[in-house]
């Protein structure tokens, strides 16, 4: 009988430890919910490493702004682990949307602008993209390692 009460106690208790661990899950993320943040990067340019500005292009950073406001980014950075930085000038990103960093040359317009470099930044075996608030103080962060895909999604 001990047997039979046991397994439906048990049972009830991983349930309730699966519960209050899925109900803490988007805590975690909660961070991210209102604010400007890392998304995706394409670190490793599809293909070959030409160096041509298609390539170079063709790696680039997505900067969200997950909040209910406009944010200007003037003064904002955004480094790797080398130290090459790109200063965002006067830039505007509404509320919901995103701002594309591509690493070669090209004009600033809509939601792309270009860190204008002859040469890749991000490492495709591992590195970390920092964005720092004009004041110095780190917004956001997100590394990684080598994948398949050359692609990380950090929110």
């Amino acid at each position: 009988m001990r047997i039979r009460t046991a397994a439906p106690l048990a049972l009830a208790a991983a349930t309730a430890l699966a519960g209050s661990l899925l109900a803490t899950a988007p805590v975690s993320a909660a961070s991210h919910q209102g604010g400007l943040h890392l998304g995706k990067i394409q670190y490793d340019s599809p293909g070959s490493d030409t160096g041509t500005n298609t390539s170079l292009n063709a790696e680039f950073v997505d900067i969200h702004n997950n909040g209910t406001v406009k944010l200007q980014l003037k003064g904002y950075r955004l480094k790797d682990n080398t130290g090459y930085t790109y200063t965002f000038g006067s830039y505007t990103v509404a509320a919901g949307k995103t701002v594309r960093v591509h690493t070669g040359k090209g004009s600033n317009a809509g939601a792309h602008v270009y860190w204008n470099r002859g040469w890749y930044v991000w490492n495709n075996t591992g590195d970390k993209a920092r964005l720092y608030k004009p004041s110095g103080s780190l917004q956001d962060s997100c590394s990684w390692t080598s994948s398949s895909t050359g692609i990380k999604v950090c929110h």
